[in-house]
């Protein structure tokens, strides 16, 4: 069997004729934390949809650890932009929901509630309705809810495109954290070695993007296909301060370059 996630020649199609995506192909190891970006329009988000098996690919197939996702399932988590918390349920009862989904007895649920809450500096707020909470603190319950059944492959749809710029930055080292400090469930059976999940993140932001990656992916828009894949060779553990070298600053120049000749390319595709 095959370990990790891997995209075939991938597409997708919502207008007969027009594809979004188009021969997209990836392999994503276990345990590695991948970003994705590319202009408006170039299917980041139609990616995160297909890999979560939330819709169905027109050509080509995903595969986790050999296995082809055929629809969404708990060994993929997936946040969005907005948190989508269940307002009528207190952080702790949120963060269990997909526990309680798949039967999980209620000892064994609240012991990893606690756990994960923990993790997320929330215990303290694990009573409070999602109403009281500042947007990075509903986004840290809407991780948590991912987290919470050990999901092998995490994934992220631009989760901190809405806040502003000092808690985006703390969520991110939030995530890179999270990232290297919970475990997925164990490779093929319940007892065995743990690993971290495997993180693929969507983000319009370069600069967050080579932060927290490993790897940084450009999508070329009209079909959207992989255009670069870019190693991102920096210090681990990484800080805030890695941000001012003048490694990080290149790197992220050479990606913003790349997908500003991308979004070009795709305007002159357009012009008559």
């Amino acid at each position: 069997m095959t370990a990790g996630l891997r995209v075939e020649a991938l597409g997708k199609e919502f207008v007969p004729g027009r594809p979004v995506l188009q021969d997209v192909d990836v392999s994503v190891a276990p345990g590695e934390f991948v970003c994705v970006v590319g202009a408006s329009g170039s299917g980041k988000s139609t990616l995160l949809c297909l890999i979560a098996g939330l819709s169905r690919p027109s050509t080509g197939r995903v595969l986790l650890d050999g296995h082809e996702v055929l629809g969404p399932g708990p060994d993929r988590g997936l946040v969005f932009q907005t948190a989508s918390l269940f307002p009528w349920r207190d952080v702790a009862r949120n963060v269990a929901f997909g526990l309680e989904a798949l039967g999980v007895p209620r000892a064994a649920r609240q012991e990893r509630v606690r756990w994960l809450l923990d993790e997320v500096g929330l215990a303290h707020l694990a009573g409070a309705l999602p109403g009281r909470l500042s947007g990075g603190q509903q986004q840290r319950v809407s991780i948590a809810r991912a987290l919470a059944c050990a999901p092998r492959v995490l994934l992220l749809d631009e989760p901190f495109g809405a806040l502003d710029v000092q808690t985006k930055e703390d969520m991110q080292l939030f995530i890179r954290q999270v990232w290297q400090d919970v475990p997925s469930a164990a490779d093929g059976a319940a007892t065995g070695p743990a690993r971290r999940s495997t993180v693929v993140m969507v983000t319009h932001d370069v600069e967050e993007a080579v932060f927290l990656g490993q790897r940084v992916l450009v999508l070329s828009s009209d079909p959207g296909r992989i255009s670069q894949d870019i190693a991102i060779d920096l210090p681990e553990p990484r800080s805030l301060e890695v941000k001012r070298t003048p490694e990080f600053l290149k790197i992220k120049a050479a990606v913003e370059d790349l997908v500003r000749a991308e979004h070009r390319a795709h305007q002159a595709r357009l012009s008559p």
